[in-house]
């Protein structure tokens, strides 16, 4: 599994014009799923994204996370951080998992993160979306549970 963690001051995502999920200050997570993945990766992916120390304490330093600052998390499903570019131009989506199997997998990373006590928001899984944040930072991460990066 992949994720691209974004610290936000705000995010949302809509669908059809309906906002379907929103925090405040919190993190951005975008969540791709690859047919190999297991829900072992999905708890590594929630308990990295949980315990990420990128909020600021009272100094200004990096040094808090999710866990500890009460901050709110907004998943939204992205099927193309599986996408090889590396030949052509149009990217190959060969590598991302099956909808009922990347969904089953996305939800399991929002549930592991709401049992750390982290207040979390979702988009909707498959529909087309419209996701919104004003970054802050800015901080963007990419995680891979391969621990590829």
């Amino acid at each position: 599994m992949r994720a691209v963690v974004q610290r936000v001051s705000r995010a949302r995502v809509r669908v059809g014009g309906e906002t379907v999920g929103e925090i405040g200050a919190g993190s951005l997570v975008l969540v791709g799923v690859k047919q190999e993945d297991t829900p072992s990766d999905a708890h590594y992916l929630a308990e990295k994204i949980a315990h990420l120390r990128i909020f600021d304490d009272a100094q200004g330093r990096m040094e808090l996370s999710a866990v500890e600052t009460g901050m709110a998390v907004l998943v939204v499903s992205q099927f193309t951080l599986f996408g090889d570019v590396r030949k052509g131009r149009r990217p190959s989506y060969a590598r991302a998992a099956s909808g009922a199997a990347a969904e089953a997998l996305y939800e399991e990373v929002c549930e592991q993160l709401r049992r750390t006590g982290v207040p979390v928001a979702t988009g909707r899984f498959g529909a087309e979306m419209e996701v919104e944040m004003i970054g802050d930072g800015p901080v963007t991460l990419l995680l891979d549970s391969e621990r590829v990066f």
